[in-house]
């Protein structure tokens, strides 16, 4: 992502800076209107008080948005990069998941309860997120009805994802959840560590390797 400090150094004025820096902003928010027209139709007012009222945020890789123990209630919904949901289990940090373009992060739990964080979210890559916040939705809410059954559509969507990723994830192997992550979201293993991926499937690194050498093999053979 261009940045102003790697703009600054070349002289350019501090007025073509905040035209860089609108357009930026503009192009982000711009990201999640779309995202919201794919899904239904939006009036100009809505348009105009879902822009005005957007929070976007950036973080550099290695940066938390999110620390276990600590009280939070907002949701996030991602522009650019990549972030990682994981835990710390006897020790172990145990990856539960990775959010990339166009996902959000939603916890019910955190929701309802106002309780603190079991787990954490990290920044594999500079990455930049909507902010949204309970109280402020709300507000828009009673002025526009729709974006409120928009949004409940949206969560409800999310959970469901949730739930049927904990079933499978439950029954599955580790091999039947490499593969499947593999099929679904195949720019994650470009993207995030290796070390990462394996505690997500939930075996070890070297065990990573097992299961990889045996689908090339399998995918070798299958090919005679």
């Amino acid at each position: 992502m261009l940045r102003l400090a790697q703009i600054a150094p070349f002289g350019c004025s501090f007025g073509y800076l905040r035209n860089v820096s609108d357009t930026l902003k503009n192009n982000m928010q711009n990201k999640l209107i779309d995202y919201f027209l794919r899904i239904t139709n939006l009036s100009v007012n809505e348009i105009e008080v879902l822009t005005e009222s957007m929070v976007i945020k950036e973080y550099s890789k290695g940066s938390f948005l999110v620390k276990e123990g600590q009280f939070n209630i907002d949701t996030y919904f991602v522009l650019e990069g990549c972030i990682r949901q994981f835990k710390i289990v006897d020790g172990n940090d145990i990856t539960m998941n990775f959010f990339t373009e166009e996902q959000w992060i939603i916890s019910n739990e955190l929701a309802e309860t106002q309780s603190q964080s079991d787990y954490y979210l990290i920044c594999v890559e500079d990455s930049s997120v909507v902010v949204g916040n309970e109280q402020k939705a709300q507000e828009i809410f009673k002025q526009f009805p729709h974006l409120e059954i928009v949004s409940r559509k949206i969560m409800e969507t999310v959970f469901i994802e949730q739930q049927s990723f904990l079933t499978t994830f439950i029954t599955d192997k580790p091999e039947q959840r490499y593969l499947k992550l593999l099929e679904s979201r195949p720019d994650i293993f470009q993207r995030v560590p290796q070390y990462d991926i394996a505690t997500y499937i939930g075996v070890k690194p070297e065990s990573l390797s097992r299961i990889r050498k045996k689908i090339q093999q399998k995918g070798r053979t299958n090919k005679r």
